[in-house]
């Protein structure tokens, strides 16, 4: 059964905060699979997490690259954008990074590719409630995985 939990954020800044607290306290391996809506604020805790990792780069989504690796922060983030996946082989070696054994993967659009997802995947559900406020639901089949984000 999965575990979840929801709560609203109201400014960019507490979506960097948000990605703080993940790049804190989520193991090596972790998967996180981000859903919403284009401007929904994916890319925005992406760069949150970046920023907890100490990886001072531009982090921009790789749309058009399908994947961008950040390795010059305290651990690896793998950024991987799933839209251009859709409906083509997807047999293209992401596999080797989904999981990446001593950092975080992040995956934008991720139903295209859901089959190369772990079952613990801890899944960020972004909607957009306001011009800066979105309500944010997190889950997983993996308890400590959502515990340990809260």
């Amino acid at each position: 059964m999965k575990e979840q939990f929801s709560f609203d954020i109201f400014s960019c800044e507490q979506m960097n905060e948000f990605g703080l607290t993940i790049a804190s306290n989520v193991p090596n391996g972790t998967v996180i699979a981000l859903v919403g809506d284009l401007g929904a604020g994916k890319t925005t805790l992406v760069r949150g997490v970046a920023r907890g990792l100490n990886i001072t780069e531009v982090v921009q989504s790789p749309t058009f690259n399908i994947m961008k690796l950040y390795l010059k922060g305290s651990r690896p983030l793998i950024h991987i954008d799933a839209y251009r996946l859709a409906d083509i082989n997807t047999d293209i070696g992401l596999d080797e990074y989904i999981g990446y054994e001593t950092g975080i993967t992040m995956i934008e659009w991720p139903h295209y590719i859901e089959d190369l997802l772990p079952e613990n995947t801890l899944w960020i559900e972004i909607k957009s409630t306001g011009e800066t406020s979105r309500h944010i639901t997190v889950s997983s089949s993996d308890n400590k995985l959502v515990e340990a984000v809260k």
